[in-house]
C-alpha cells in the first residue's frame, strides 16, 4: 500500500517528459546492470530469429528493453491519465469494422497479444466501440494491487474478468459484448493448448479463442496496436473470421497467431519477450499439427 501511494501514485502524476527521463535510466538499471530476464529474453529473440546475426539479435533487445521500460512507465501513468489524455495517446482508428456487429445484434471476440502498449489499449477501448468491452485476466495475487489494477484498466468502461469466469460472461444473455483474449499467454497445461509452430518454435498455444467462438458462435476479430512515436499509439481491427463454426479444428487458432507473428516479425522490439512463453514441453504422444 504504502509503494503504491508513495511511489506508484505520485510517478503517474508526472508530465510524460519527465517520465521518459525516468524511462531512460530504468533501462541503464535493468539491462545494464540488473540484467532483468536478460537470458530469457536473448535465448527467446535467437530462438525465434536464427537466420539473424547475433549483432541483429542483440540490438532487438537492446531495442526491446526500451520499449519496455517506457511500458513500464506508461503503464503507471494510467493510475491518474485523464480521459482526454487517453484519447490523444491510443487512436482507435477503424471502430466501424467493429461497430457493424453491433448493428448486427452480435457479440464478438477481440484476439489481440501483449504488442506495444496493450494497458493503454485496454483503458481507451470501450469509450471508442459500441459494445461493452470485457477483457479476460488472470487475478493477481495480491489482493490490493489487483483491485488498484482493476480499477486503472476499468475506468474508463473496461470490464475485467477473471480467467475463472470466462464462461459466465459467454453464458450471459444481456447486452452486446467484445470479449478481449490474450492469446500470447502461456496456457498451462496441454488440456487447454494447441501445438503448433509460432516464431520458428513448436509451441503451446491458449486454445480459448476457438473454443467459445465455436461453442458460442461469435465472430473472432484480430486487431493492431501500431507505435506512431513514443507515448503515442494506433489501434485498427484487421481481420475477422465470421462463421467460425464452419472452421476445420485448429484454424482460428493458427489464423490469429499467425497475424500476431507476422506483426512481431516486422517489429520485434514491441513484443513481451521477457515472457517465459515456451516453457510447456510437448507431451510424447503429442503429433505435430
Amino acid at each position: 500500500m504504502l509503494f503504491y501511494y508513495g511511489i506508484l501514485i505520485p510517478i503517474s502524476y508526472l508530465p510524460y517528459p519527465v517520465l521518459y527521463v525516468l524511462s531512460d535510466g530504468l533501462y541503464i538499471l535493468l539491462f545494464r546492470i540488473i540484467g532483468y530476464r536478460k537470458a530469457v529474453v536473448i535465448k527467446n529473440i535467437r530462438n525465434s530469429f536464427p537466420e539473424k546475426s547475433e549483432k541483429e539479435q542483440l540490438q532487438i533487445v537492446d531495442a526491446f528493453y526500451k520499449h519496455l521500460c517506457d511500458l513500464i512507465v506508461e503503464s503507471i501513468k494510467v493510475f491518474t491519465i485523464s480521459e482526454n489524455q487517453i484519447h490523444q495517446r491510443m487512436k482507435i482508428l477503424n471502430p466501424e469494422y467493429i461497430n457493424k456487429y453491433f448493428e448486427q445484434n452480435q457479440s464478438v471476440i477481440l484476439a489481440g497479444g501483449h504488442y506495444n502498449n496493450w494497458e493503454l489499449f485496454a483503458v481507451a477501448i470501450d469509450a471508442a466501440i459500441k459494445h461493452d468491452a470485457v477483457a479476460i485476466y488472470k487475478p493477481l495475487s495480491n489482493l490490493f494491487f489487483d483491485e488498484k489494477m482493476r480499477y486503472s484498466r476499468g475506468k474508463f468502461g473496461l470490464k475485467m474478468i477473471s480467467t475463472k469466469a470466462v464462461r459466465q460472461e459467454f453464458e450471459k444473455t444481456d447486452g452486446l459484448r467484445v470479449i478481449i483474449f490474450g492469446i500470447d499467454q502461456f496456457p498451462g497445461n496441454h488440456r487447454d493448448s494447441y501445438r503448433t509452430k509460432f516464431l520458428n518454435q513448436d509451441t503451446a498455444m491458449a486454445f480459448g479463442v476457438e473454443k467459445y467462438a465455436k461453442e458460442f458462435n461469435y465472430p473472432v476479430l484480430s486487431g493492431r496496436i501500431n507505435k506512431v512515436k513514443r507515448g503515442h499509439y494506433e489501434f485498427e481491427f484487421t481481420d475477422a473470421i465470421e462463421t467460425p463454426q464452419a472452421t476445420s479444428y485448429g484454424e482460428i487458432t493458427n489464423r490469429i497467431n499467425l497475424l500476431l507473428e507476422n506483426d512481431i516479425i516486422l517489429k520485434p522490439q514491441y513484443w513481451l519477450w521477457s515472457h517465459k512463453r515456451w516453457k510447456l514441453p510437448r507431451p510424447v504422444e503429442s503429433v505435430q499439427v
